[in-house]
């Protein structure tokens, strides 16, 4: 599950997790480049130039860089909204009860406080017996992702699949890390179409041409293990089937760079620059995490060009989970206080490992 990040044009950034506490992180700004130097000139109207040299006068609004970057952007918004088709919107289905997890089944410190735990500034690296429960942890994160992605078919509702995700954790004797989190009300997060994260599951059947984000965590032996993947619901528009295969290159391109050593901001940066390419945009509110024997912790992992500063520790885990979006990245939550969509109803698009930090690389955990 991703983090939230709060930004401020005239001031230092608001940080808070989507599931936890507060942060302060510097304001971004972007800077323009000059059209020509003066070397330029003097080659164009030099002595060699056989053309006379006219006056003329040239007036223009200057314009910052920031507002350059938004124009450019809101550019690429709208060609991108007017080119793929939009699903009907989502709507609210009914939200059953919480399910129960058997007393047996060792539960994290916040399963039933509902409260928001605040992200943990302290990360320890796993020791070698903590590396095996983390291994197992995600090993099975990486199973029940698998198994969630085989009962999305048109008609199928999503509480039916929180509840066979729910059950196939239990029967492996972990806790789904997603219920009574800050009290979300779910084992699972499913996120359809233009919701970018932290859907909850209800009573709404899933449409063919739908898309799903399905987002599994697991507390296991102490340790947590998520991941996330976006499926396909019966046949689905290929504007969206674009969108979905260019948000995983970016998460695959951002665990390259990822190795002992390497600034994170290096994750943001290859991101932003494979999706912008493609004509898509990074959703800057949600980040990555810290996870581990903690759900959320430091460090903070950005899917944008950034300059946060800070370096990979051979034995860090951590999440990496970039958000893509067609058309606008502004977001609405409903009064649940989780679900959360595109302002203007555009697609998104998810996919997230856990990745170890090694010597020369790193290794993905999630995969079964």
């Amino acid at each position: 599950m991703a983090s939230t990040v709060f930004l401020s044009t005239f001031s230092s950034a608001h940080l808070s997790s989507s599931f936890t506490g507060d942060y302060v992180a510097s304001s971004r700004c972007f800077i323009g480049a000059p059209v020509a130097s003066n070397s330029s000139l003097s080659l164009l109207y030099g002595k060699k130039n056989s053309y006379p040299l006219r006056k003329f006068h040239v007036s223009a609004k200057k314009v910052s860089g920031l507002e350059e970057a938004i124009r450019i952007r809101r550019m690429r918004e709208a060609e991108a909204s007017s080119k793929v088709k939009r699903n009907p919107p989502l709507r609210r289905g009914r939200v059953s009860p919480r399910l129960l997890v058997p007393d047996y089944i060792p539960k994290p410190p916040y399963a039933e406080s509902n409260v928001l735990p605040d992200i943990s500034p302290d990360f320890q690296i796993p020791s070698p017996e903590g590396l095996v429960k983390m291994r197992a942890a995600c090993e099975l994160a990486a199973r029940v992702l698998n198994f969630a992605g085989t009962l999305v078919k048109p008609s199928v509702t999503t509480n039916e699949i929180d509840k066979a995700v729910h059950d196939m954790i239990v029967e492996a004797g972990a806790y789904p890390s997603p219920l009574g989190y800050g009290g979300f009300p779910k084992s699972v997060c499913t996120s359809v179409n233009e919701c970018m994260c932290h859907g909850i599951p209800d009573s709404r059947q899933l449409q063919s041409g739908d898309i799903i984000n399905i987002d599994v965590t697991v507390y296991l032996d102490g340790y947590h293990g998520d991941t996330s993947r976006t499926f396909f619901c019966g046949e689905v528009d290929e504007g969206f089937k674009r969108l979905v295969k260019v948000t995983e290159e970016c998460l695959e391109k951002g665990i390259a760079v990822c190795k002992d050593g390497a600034s994170f901001k290096k994750i943001g940066k290859r991101i932003s620059e494979h999706a912008e390419k493609c004509g898509y945009n990074v959703v800057e509110r949600f980040v990555g995490h810290g996870v581990g024997p903690v759900f959320h912790s430091e460090p903070l992992i950005y899917h944008y060009r950034n300059d946060e500063p800070g370096h990979m520790v051979e034995g860090q885990t951590f999440t990496i989970e970039p958000i893509l979006t067609i058309g606008t990245t502004e977001c609405v939550t409903w009064p649940d206080n989780w679900t959360t969509l595109t302002a203007e109803g555009g697609v998104a698009a998810q996919f997230e490992h856990t990745i170890l930090i090694t010597r020369t690389g790193s290794e993905i955990l999630t995969i079964c």
